[in-house]
């Protein structure tokens, strides 16, 4: 039977953010009209473009502008033999624990007491739980046509590592990035797109000679964490934690976790780990496929170590959600204050750049805008909004994080000119329709 039960209140400004959310059309609970599904979310369109622009901005970044890498996006279902070889199969596990009373399940790990946290009822001895979805290839439902659902993107770099290598003449280091689905049969998801079982990763597998693998995983550690506050994070929510020895994953020499200060605490948003020759090796020794690197330089052959950079893309876009809401006392026409509600997000994370608002709904006025709207929406992503005063609709604006506002009004009809209101600073100015699309371009810049 499926879960449909609702999320618990997360308090403070997040309970906002996710009332904001569903209002506005950036996230909704999946299969809502049913009840829903526990822990998964349905992007609406704001939420698509908000999230696609996250992506973008990852990919650019570290794809895009880089001569030492490439791109990837590998199948979900891979050979079973795949998830023997990287260990998901015997070791991909969490400990769980049953309450005795209410029957509730959690993670054994998230429990410091032997009474459950829900109901004070006994709970039982944890047991370990593999988190791999299953499902059945072909037509026959038995053991040999058992595959997984990938809970991670990583082992399709590491199966194609050969391909690519040899395919784009890569010499080392470089690396292979990916964005892509996983799922996790999570004992515990919640905390709204925070943990899901189904979710979008961003990874960079970066293979390096063994001798440079620290100066990699220090450069990968700085870079990483550099990427959010240049995409708009306030840097005192962001922190570095070193995995302890007893936390490191069986394959890690070393990892650190980019942390962002959600309402609820510090939580993982990015982790970056030097995983050694051991994904390589195990893949090597499992397929019997000679995967070694050749330095034609040092004519020497061996397995690259590798830096693992891992974000994900729900995570990421939440936390920009969560960063960019803010509440402002605003004087209004009466000369009180109002509360406009606004997301500072930055120019390249907005789902809106710029919104065309006629001031009425005459006839003229609108075909100004829709030539307008024509004009820009193949700049950037555009909204048109005729309905309810200017003021209500610059305030919806606010509220989604659109950048500009274009106001066409009955001046323009004389002057050929339109006003542009800014979400930050709400001052406006004048500019002349010719000149539009060539000052939205230089103002995205």
């Amino acid at each position: 039977m499926a879960e449909n039960k609702a999320e618990k209140p997360l308090g403070g400004v997040m309970d906002k953010v996710v009332s904001l959310a569903k209002r506005r059309g950036f996230i909704f609970q999946s299969s809502e009209i049913y009840g829903g599904l526990n822990s998964c979310w349905d992007y609406g369109p704001l939420g698509v473009l908000l999230k696609n622009n996250v992506k973008k901005a990852w990919w650019f970044e570290n794809v895009q502008t880089r001569l030492d890498m490439c791109g990837l996006d590998a199948a979900i279902l891979m050979h079973p033999q795949v998830w023997q070889a990287s260990g998901h199969v015997n070791c991909f596990q969490d400990p769980m624990v049953d309450c005795k009373v209410c029957h509730k399940r959690f993670r054994g790990d998230d429990i410091n007491s032997t009474v459950c946290p829900e109901c004070g009822g006994e709970l039982t001895e944890a047991r370990q739980f593999n988190l791999m979805f299953k499902t059945f290839m072909g037509p026959v439902e038995d053991a040999s046509a058992v595959v997984y659902m990938r809970p991670e993107t990583a082992q399709g770099i590491f199966v194609n590592f050969k391909n690519v290598a040899t395919s784009m003449r890569k010499k080392l280091p470089f690396g292979i990035a990916q964005i892509g689905k996983s799922f996790r049969n999570e004992i515990t998801p919640g905390k709204f797109t925070f943990r899901t079982r189904e979710f979008e990763q961003m990874e960079i597998e970066y293979f390096c000679r063994p001798e440079e693998a620290e100066k990699h995983f220090d450069y990968w550690v700085e870079s990483r964490f550099a990427w959010y506050i240049k995409h708009g994070i306030k840097k005192e929510n962001l922190r570095l934690r070193a995995h302890e020895k007893d936390e490191l994953a069986h394959y890690a020499k070393a990892c650190k976790d980019i942390e962002y200060a959600f309402p609820w605490g510090w939580s993982e948003l990015e982790g970056i780990a030097s995983r050694g020759d051991y994904d390589l090796t195990c893949h090597q020794n499992s397929s019997k496929e000679n995967l070694q690197y050749f330095d034609e330089e040092k004519n020497e052959h061996f397995l690259p170590h590798v830096i693992e950079p891992s974000a994900g893309a729900d995570r990421a876009t939440l936390a920009f959600l969560a960063d960019a809401y803010d509440e402002e006392e605003v004087p209004n026409d009466k000369g009180k204050k109002d509360v406009r509600v606004v997301l500072h997000f930055a120019k390249e994370i907005a789902p809106i750049k710029v919104a065309v608002l006629p001031l009425s709904k005459k006839q003229n006025l609108m075909d100004i805008c829709e030539k307008i709207y024509a004009d820009v929406s193949k700049i950037c992503s555009c909204d048109y909004d005729d309905r309810g005063s200017i003021g209500k609709r610059y305030r919806r604006q606010d509220e989604v994080g659109t950048l500009y506002c274009v106001t066409v009004d009955f001046e323009t009809l004389n002057d050929n000119a339109v006003t542009i209101r800014y979400r930050d600073s709400m001052k406006q100015d004048r500019i002349s329709i010719d000149k539009l699309p060539t000052w939205v371009s230089e103002n995205l810049k």
